[in-house]
């Protein structure tokens, strides 16, 4: 691990998603706090010039990029000013130049247009926001895209999803950097909930369920996924909605394609997934956490849904066993 000051620069440029550069300035500051002096973060443009961020906030760059060396680490934020015709043509050129000099050079979200057209991610494994997947696909097709990562390391180059994925992403370089434990109080003193493994979904079961409950389960929907550990029979779920268990289940059915009780066991499963890649907790004590009457009836539900065992999943797939996105939790 470094024994020095690693220098770091994230490239502005108008039209920038501002989280995308905020996120990780921020976190590399935590990491700081914990530890002074284990990075030198700079904002860089291309220029030297100001930049104003898509939601018009203006940022005055510590330099332009060619005065920024010598670099560790170039991180290229997100943005709708990256996604217009022609716009990442001059950043592209510029990531090319930089590329030998720079230990690794990371995409936040849409920044990905900028690295693609650079031509460094070719045959590379990569990833951005969900909403922009498909028309990065079509227009980058050398590159190897993963839509549903959160983020992904192939070599020296790195990317993540959309907008707070940028959190996961630089909490993982700092894993790389500097260790687990440097990682996780970067992680408490930003109040992140939980630290999540390159692999996982870009957004959570419970997101995709509350999305698709409507207005008739969306009360439902959200408190179900606040209760995990309690009773969630279908009699009780029924009359939460007040309606007969044999209607609430039809409907159920008819509004989510699964019964009621799959889709519980779906909701505490991937919260357990959550548990086991980010926390140290025992499977007794994560099976009881998110609702399951014993650790074998757990056990035998995660290696029914996903193959494997917790154990075996959490040696698989925790983020302190290897380097960020190198492993993929299976889709099972």
């Amino acid at each position: 691990m470094p024994t020095s000051s690693l220098r770091v620069a994230l490239l502005g440029y108008d039209g920038f998603q501002t989280l995308d550069l905020v996120g990780p300035l921020d976190a590399f500051a935590a990491a700081n706090d914990a530890r002074p002096g284990a990075y030198e973060t700079l904002v860089v443009s291309l220029d030297g010039e100001r930049v104003v961020s898509e939601t018009g906030l203006t940022v005055t760059p510590d330099c332009a990029l060619s005065g920024a060396w010598p670099l560790d680490t170039l991180i290229l934020p997100g943005g709708a000013g990256l996604r217009l015709p022609g716009a990442a043509a001059p950043i592209a050129e510029a990531l090319r130049e930089a590329a030998p000099r720079l230990r690794r050079i990371v995409s936040v979200c849409t920044g990905l247009y900028g690295l693609a057209a650079s031509g460094l991610a070719d045959s590379r494994r990569a990833t951005t926001h969900w909403k922009f997947a498909a028309d990065l696909a079509a227009r980058f097709p050398a590159i190897r895209l993963e839509p549903d990562a959160i983020f992904i390391k192939d070599g020296p180059i790195y990317s993540s999803a959309g907008i707070t994925a940028a959190i996961d992403l630089a909490l993982a370089l700092i894993e790389e950097d500097h260790g687990p434990a440097l990682a996780v109080a970067t992680a408490r003193d930003l109040v992140v909930y939980l630290k999540r493994a390159g692999g996982q979904r870009q957004y959570s079961e419970p997101l995709r369920f509350q999305a698709k409950a409507g207005d008739r389960f969306a009360d439902l929907a959200a408190w179900m996924t606040e209760h995990l550990a309690g009773d969630l029979g279908v009699e009780g779920l029924a009359d939460r909605v007040h309606l007969s268990p044999r209607q609430f289940s039809r409907r159920f059915v008819a509004h989510f394609g699964q019964s009621p009780a799959r889709q519980v066991e779906t909701l505490r499963l991937d919260a357990a997934r959550l548990r086991l890649t980010g926390s140290q907790a025992s499977i007794e004590a994560i099976a009881a956490a998110v609702g399951f009457r014993s650790a074998d009836a757990f056990g035998r539900a995660f290696d029914r849904r996903f193959g494997l065992s917790p154990s075996d999943y959490r040696r698989r797939f925790a983020s302190a066993n290897g380097p960020p996105g190198d492993t993929h939790a299976p889709n099972r």
